[in-house]
């Protein structure tokens, strides 16, 4: 008789899952410790990474600093560039009221200057003519971020004249947003200069730094919308004309052939009595 076999205690299978849990848990902890050398490493890169691509941003902001006062030069022979261009801006059309667009046909130029790290802010630089609204000739609005890291910004004070602040108003039913925003006070686009409220979340800043200001041609040729319509209007009348005319022509074409039907049949009456007789 072969001998009984031995029977495992469920002592023992416990002792041997709990040493399997300990070797699992180890090695996972391991597994953590190194992945986190691993990540370190990686931020490490990315860091480095930062400040190579801050010195090429540096570099390159440098070189197109005279390109920029050229193109600056360049609009100044065109009127109304700058208005055009901000009224032909989907977002930054959506602020103007028919007093903004006043008020920024006397602006002849604009600019953005980021600051020198690039990282800690920019400034947006607004001239004007002389004009009804205010005495200022530049306002100005920077962008920074302070000491804890936070963003702040800070702007010229608008010397508005008598009677034309147009921050002021309560209301501007001509506002373009109105339809869109009709549950919304409407505000003056010149109200962002005195806006500092949330400097970290300011979308009228971003549009103009990163939108607007590398390619402002891109929106002062944009085609007007009114024009276009009219366009569209002429043509869908000319194609209504020529296809009135293509009926007529064809109605033409069918009674012309119906008398020649009735031509026929009176010649072949006339042959018919012909041979009768």
């Amino acid at each position: 008789m072969s001998a009984p076999t031995a029977k495992t205690s469920k002592k023992e299978l416990n002792s041997n899952h709990d040493g399997a849990d300990e070797t699992s848990e180890k090695e996972q902890q391991e597994a953590i410790e190194h992945i986190d050398e691993v990540q370190n490493e990686i931020d490490r890169l990315n860091e480095q990474a930062s400040e190579e691509i801050l010195k090429v941003e540096q570099k390159y902001n440098k070189l197109r600093q005279p390109f920029f006062q050229k193109r600056s030069e360049l609009i100044a022979k065109i009127p109304n560039f700058w208005v055009t261009t901000f009224v032909n801006h989907p977002q930054v059309s959506a602020l103007l009221g028919e007093e903004d667009e006043e008020a920024l046909h006397y602006l002849t130029r604009a600019e953005v200057t980021e600051f020198e790290d690039i990282k800690s802010g920019y400034r947006i630089d607004f001239y004007f003519d002389e004009n009804p609204y205010f005495e200022n000739k530049v306002l100005s609005k920077e962008f920074h971020l302070n000491e804890s890291g936070d963003p702040s910004s800070k702007s010229t004070e608008i010397k508005w004249k008598s009677g034309k602040d147009l921050t002021k108003r309560s209301s501007q039913t001509q506002n373009k947003a109105s339809r869109k925003r009709q549950h919304e006070e409407p505000e003056s686009f010149l109200t962002w200069f005195t806006d500092h409220s949330d400097a970290g979340a300011d979308e009228l800043g971003e549009v103009i730094k990163d939108d607007i200001w590398p390619n402002p041609l891109q929106y002062y040729l944009v085609p007007d919308m009114d024009d276009e319509e009219g366009e569209a209007e002429d043509d869908d009348n000319d194609d209504e004309e020529e296809e009135g005319l293509e009926d007529i022509d064809e109605e033409g074409d069918e009674d012309e052939g119906e008398e020649d039907e009735d031509d026929d049949e009176g010649e072949e009456g006339e042959e018919d009595e012909g041979e009768d007789d």
